[in-house]
């Protein structure tokens, strides 16, 4: 079930283990990212993710955008 969180709700669900992932194209994701987070830049998500992330773990999926 997808929900949108503010980052105090972000940094709650990353203190027990939740998968943090950046969606951004693989440049943008190493010029800056969260600690820990990884990269499944959106184009790939759906054809990745079930091979990439552990389903039985929290998942918070975010993109930076500074415009």
């Amino acid at each position: 079930m997808a929900r949108e969180v503010d980052r105090e709700q972000v940094r709650r669900l990353m203190a027990p283990g939740a998968q943090v992932v950046d969606v951004l194209p693989a440049r943008e994701y190493g010029e800056n990212h969260l600690p820990g987070a990884i990269n499944l830049p959106l184009r790939r998500i759906e054809a990745e993710a079930g091979s990439v992330l552990d389903r039985t773990r929290a998942i918070v999926v975010y993109c930076w955008d500074s415009a």
